[in-house]
């Protein structure tokens, strides 16, 4: 007789048609905290141009306050994994929160060039633990054959946050000043503060989850801590960079951010220098590879989540998407030689789309990997860390070889080359998505 199926059948189980649904509000609400997260820190590219004019402010001096924000942002990426991990998803999301809501509007009194350097640095401080806890909350909520679908539902209000910054931002000003702008959003932050505050609890303490879907959740292998190996639980954090994995998370996520800033830094740039599009085009069509990329974002972890329904390993699923992201988000290279402004366009917009394709599945793998619970938001912030290397890097590559060669097909090839040894990577490098294994002596 074979041996019975492994722990992955009770993950192909529909939900019983009398469970409750809070997780998906619960997603939806990290997806709107996302969204305000982002728009927090892309609010400044709008209004810099405004400000520049009272504060008096350079160009150095203006790319400097922007490159401020990822500095402290990337280097507090572990120790925010860390203490999303000890504390929860509902005290690291609200205090972070209510931090990067003081500080945007803090932001609307700086009268120096070095007060805004300071407000931006703090901003990157707060910020920082917010990708981590909503990958611990999908972790926590979600059963493994609904992880792809959440994942792209928080990770899209990222893309939703920038895309809709131009417009609301430049709505503010206009009506208000820019100062009032930093104030209107730090308001807005501060209330969803207070919402999450108030609606978020664990499933087994939540009083809207009922006992279906709470069993539901538990069955489909949701990382609880009464589900850890009592020696997983104890491994060291530090000792999560021996392993292979690990590492090749975090150069594989270094690959696909280096072409994604890309796209929130000299996008705008490249198709007003290089394309010939006026302000108003700019405004309007330079927002069709975000909206495609939010779009793109959900398909990736529909299709993940259906495959693993089906009965497909949960390796050849995320690697699959991430791999066939990486390698569409190379078409970039093709972009910057075609004749036609709306080749480009259609281009850059699949390039965009493929790599939010490729990101469901990088940030589903820290609830997958992980030895434990206790390590999802760790191996979240881990991978951020190294990921936001790329904010830092990008833009100055960028700009200097557009500034030496004239344009940007060197610097975008470059970008495209580094996507597909990303890809390569996580066939290669990331071995099996698995939790890690642990050694008894390893905890010790």
């Amino acid at each position: 007789m074979s041996s019975p199926a492994p722990a992955a059948a009770p993950a192909s189980r529909p939900a019983p048609r009398g469970a409750s649904r809070m997780r998906w509000a619960i997603i939806w609400l990290a997806f709107a905290g996302l969204t305000i997260n982002y728009l927090d820190r892309s609010s400044i590219s709008v209004a810099l141009p405004f400000m520049g004019e009272d504060i008096h402010l350079d160009k150095t001096q203006q790319g400097l306050i922007l490159a401020a924000f990822f500095w402290s942002y990337d280097f507090c990426q572990l120790a925010a994994g860390w203490y999303v991990d000890k504390v929860g998803p509902r005290r690291s999301f609200s205090i972070a929160a209510v931090w990067w809501s003081i500080f945007t509007m803090v932001t609307a009194a700086v009268h120096s060039f070095w007060t805004l350097i300071a407000a931006r640095l703090l901003l990157g401080i707060g910020e920082s633990p917010a990708p981590a806890t909503s990958a611990k909350v999908v972790a926590t909520w979600f059963p493994q054959r609904e992880r792809g679908l959440a994942t792209g539902i928080w990770d899209s209000g990222s893309r939703v946050g920038a895309v809709i910054a131009i417009p609301v931002v430049t709505l503010i000003i206009h009506f208000a000043g820019w100062r009032t702008t930093f104030i209107i959003i730090g308001i807005l932050g501060l209330a969803w503060a207070l919402g999450w505050w108030k609606a978020y609890r664990d499933p087994d303490k939540h009083a809207r989850v009922n006992a279906e879907e709470l069993a539901y959740i538990r069955e489909g292998g949701a990382r609880v801590a009464e589900a850890d190996d009592e020696a997983a639980a104890k491994l060291p954090w530090r000792r999560l960079f021996r392993y292979r994995t690990v590492i090749g998370m975090m150069f594989g996520f270094f690959c696909l951010n280096s072409v994604i800033y890309f796209f929130i830094t000299f996008f705008p740039t490249y198709l007003v220098e290089e394309r010939d599009f006026s302000l108003l085009k700019l405004g309007f069509f330079g927002m069709i590879p975000g909206i495609c990329a939010v779009l793109s974002g959900w398909l990736g972890g529909w299709l993940a989540d259906r495959a693993i329904r089906r009965g497909v390993s949960v390796t050849k699923v995320r690697k699959t998407i991430i791999v066939a992201g990486m390698a569409g988000g190379s078409v970039i290279i093709a972009a910057v030689i075609v004749p036609q402004a709306w080749m480009a366009l259609a281009l850059l917009s699949l390039a965009y789309a493929s790599l939010t394709f490729a990101g469901t599945g990088i940030w589903a793998l820290p609830a997958d990997v992980a030895p434990s619970s206790a390590h999802v938001a760790s191996i979240g912030g881990i991978q951020n860390f190294a990921s936001n290397f790329a904010g830092i890097l990008t833009p100055i590559m960028v700009g200097y070889l557009a500034d030496e060669t004239g344009s940007f097909v060197m610097p975008l090839t470059i970008i495209g080359v580094i996507a597909l040894i990303g890809a390569l990577n996580y066939l290669f490098v990331v071995g099996k998505i698995e939790p890690l294994p642990v050694a008894r002596a390893a905890t010790r």
